[in-house]
């Protein structure tokens, strides 16, 4: 009996964060549509320039990516202009014919302007949130306030943790009927367990993170100490950097630490395995997290995690392969003895077969596509019906909301009338050949 069609999509996936910068968001989008290519989508990729990287380029199988020539202003963001970045999305969209906008990660500006000017020219949308927000301090109440406007007109989000859905919940009012769970997930054949690296006769920590408040570097600093002091055996590897390296270099010295615990510094991905197969035990600190990639990443390699008991990451690995503890560091240090008494049960192979059959990139493929037919098969809807989801937004907010949905839709028409559609060049498709590896361009209705 033959398979029933699948609609196929053309996907415009947004954000700030992607290569050559290196992080959870970055590796979750490219897999994402290596894999959704793989099933015959079209995938295209847009972001902001990185350095001397701008203008169209091609990646592995031939995704491609519009590296726009706007420079980032703070922590790789770009600077919010509203509707500066209308007329080249506009014409992002009509040259690939694409026929669905997913934006990814609340803190980026690309993706939340590229979702507004989608829905003012009927596109339909879907966000991720791959981030924990709080409520009470200033920046989240303002990162709210603009998710709460962005997500008002979505037909779809995503969320990669039941935690971060009831956290995307709270902070943006979106319905949780239209918020999906769909986690992250590793390239397991990069993360494969090799015992043979380890020290023997030691018990190695290994610890990769950005050094910054937000992993629980500060953490750190009182935990190792007092693991060094009552485990002899014990060594730690830190690889990672941030403004708190200095805080655990200084820790190192005051405790004359410099044969026990060895610092690599910045890490690149391409390395993360050759780091982790040294170790015995991997230590998360982080004090919030939605998802925490680097856990998975562990397991793959077969390190026993000690993590801390934050957000979505007691959802991630089955309860035999993490011991958990509040974030303070005597918890901490006794998670630490707990999970070096467990040591002799773990099977690294075994360890790894399991987070392969828990977490594949094709199984996250075939669930976001679904997402896309939800987003695809909602009723379009005219410009009124919008202003009155973003009215609800707040007796000041939603009368400014409107404004600028209405001046949206005002520069949507010019640009019409400026640069007709009908006039504009449709860019032919690539796709890779696989017996040369070269490029050639293909027609797609």
């Amino acid at each position: 009996m033959n398979e029933p069609l699948r609609p196929l999509h053309r996907v415009l996936m947004v954000s700030d964060f992607f290569y050559p910068n290196f992080g959870g968001v970055e590796n979750h989008i490219f897999y994402l549509a290596q894999c959704l290519m793989q099933r015959g989508h079209k995938v295209v990729v847009a972001t902001h320039a990185y350095g001397r990287r701008s203008g169209v380029r091609y990646m592995t199988n031939g995704l491609k990516v519009y590296y726009i020539p706007w420079l980032p202003f703070y922590l790789q963001t770009s600077f919010p202009t509203l509707f500066g970045t209308f007329p080249i999305f506009r014409t992002i969209m009509l040259r690939e014919r694409i026929t669905i906008v997913h934006g990814h990660q609340a803190f980026s500006t690309l993706c939340h302007e590229a979702i507004m000017h989608a829905r003012t020219m009927g596109y339909k949308t879907v966000f991720t949130d791959h981030s924990l927000c709080g409520f009470a301090d200033v920046g989240s109440i303002h990162m709210n306030k603009v998710l709460q406007y962005t997500l008002a007109d979505v037909q779809q989000a995503i969320c990669v943790s039941h935690t971060s859905k009831e956290n995307t919940h709270l902070r943006s009012t979106l319905p949780p009927e239209k918020i999906f769970v769909i986690p992250n997930a590793v390239d397991t054949a990069m993360f494969q367990p090799d015992p043979s690296k380890r020290i023997k006769d030691k018990v190695v920590i290994v610890i990769i993170s950005r050094l910054v408040y937000r992993k629980g570097a500060d953490l750190l600093v009182e935990v190792i100490p007092e693991v060094c002091r009552l485990f002899p055996q014990v060594h730690f590897i830190i690889g990672g950097d941030g403004p708190k390296r200095v805080r655990l270099e200084e820790m190192r010295e005051k405790y004359h630490l410099q044969d026990r615990v060895e610092m690599l510094g910045a890490v690149a991905h391409s390395d993360v395995r050759k780091c982790l197969v040294r170790g015995h035990i991997f230590l998360n600190s982080s004090l919030t997290e939605a998802f925490c990639i680097a856990i998975v990443e562990a397991a793959c390699c077969g390190l026993l995690t000690v993590s801390t008991k934050v957000g979505g990451v007691p959802e991630v690995l089955p309860p035999e392969y993490i011991v958990l503890a509040e974030p303070i560091p005597s918890r901490m240090v006794v998670a630490v003895a707990q999970a070096i008494e467990l040591l002799p049960n773990v099977d690294p192979f075994a360890m790894h077969n399991q987070m392969r059959t828990l977490y594949s990139w094709p199984d996250v493929a075939e669930r976001t596509e679904t997402v896309y037919t939800h987003a695809m098969n909602t009723e379009n809807e005219d410009l009124l019906q919008r202003l009155e989801r973003y009215y609800a937004c707040g007796p000041w907010a939603g009368k400014l909301f409107c404004l600028v949905v209405i001046m949206d839709y005002i520069f949507w028409h010019f640009l019409q009338w400026w640069q007709p559609a009908a006039e504009m060049d449709v860019a032919p498709d690539f796709q890779p050949q696989e017996e040369s590896g070269t490029v050639r361009a293909v027609n797609r209705s």
